[in-house]
């Protein structure tokens, strides 16, 4: 008799990270149940303490890199995995820990620490594709369950996720949302920013806070027009961009163009 065909291996790792993206997975509920019967969960700490040795089919990666050993661990992921996935801001763009790119880290560890001498930090809190080849990357803070069931999905099946990649600004069509930043002067970032969430905050009257990052091709220059004709100041239009993908482009570059 023939041995069943062997299942694919899954692994999902964390770094720098608020363990929320791992959370949507577990999320999964029904579909995490099944999961089992399709794939082998041979890494994911944040599910189990059993781990199996790779090499993996599959990685998905959540956090930053922040320290030289993540650099190195990330690295020897990316050798024992057939496709890396990094999911959420802080995989794809860095996270809120990126705030640090912009200051002194030296300083902030000398105010906050007794022993800086102790930390083992790097300058910069990067991407993971700062770092290695990456397959695919799922944008959100976290990222949407949904999305990310597809993208398990279509890379166990072989093919390329059927993720959009327009802005939030379709979604507010779709959900028959009234413009915010039209109708109450309201400022907004969902016009560069990538569709995933569903149009949440727009929907209760409030302006996107670009939870999921820049969309596919986004005009920031012309969106700050937008937002300094609504009365934002050059301070907080800085802040505005500097959220949770604060190290992304075009982000990066427009809150630095209104320092």
């Amino acid at each position: 008799m023939s041995e069943p065909p062997r299942k694919p291996k899954l692994a999902v790792w964390k770094f720098a990270s608020c363990d929320g993206c791992q959370l949507s997975l577990l999320d999964f509920e029904q579909e995490l149940v099944a999961l089992p019967g399709q794939i082998e969960v041979a890494y994911f700490l944040e599910a189990s303490s059993g781990t199996i040795e790779g090499p993996y089919d599959l990685s998905l990666v959540e956090g930053s890199i922040t320290t030289p050993e993540d650099a190195e661990r990330i690295e020897e992921i990316r050798r024992q995995s057939r496709r890396l996935v990094t999911i959420g801001a802080c995989a794809t763009s860095g996270g809120i820990q990126a705030l640090r790119n912009f200051a002194d880290v030296e300083e902030f560890m000398s105010v906050v620490y007794a022993e800086p001498a102790y930390i083992s930090t790097l300058a910069d809190s990067t991407a993971i594709s700062a770092n290695v080849h990456v397959d695919f990357e799922l944008q959100g803070c976290p990222v949407d369950r949904h999305q990310l069931l597809e993208v398990i999905s279509a890379f166990l099946n072989e093919r390329r996720p059927a993720i959009a990649s327009h802005s939030v600004c379709v979604e507010c069509k779709r959900a028959g949302n009234v413009c915010v930043m039209v109708a109450h002067g309201t400022h907004c970032l969902g016009p560069v920013t990538h569709a995933g969430c569903g149009a949440l905050c727009p929907g209760y009257d409030r302006g996107c806070y670009g939870c999921f990052g820049p969309m596919e091709s986004p005009n920031a220059p012309s969106l700050s027009g937008w937002l300094l004709g609504l009365g934002v100041d050059e301070v907080d239009l800085v802040r505005v961009y500097r959220t949770f993908h604060a190290a992304r482009e075009p982000f990066q570059t427009e809150s630095r163009a209104h320092e």
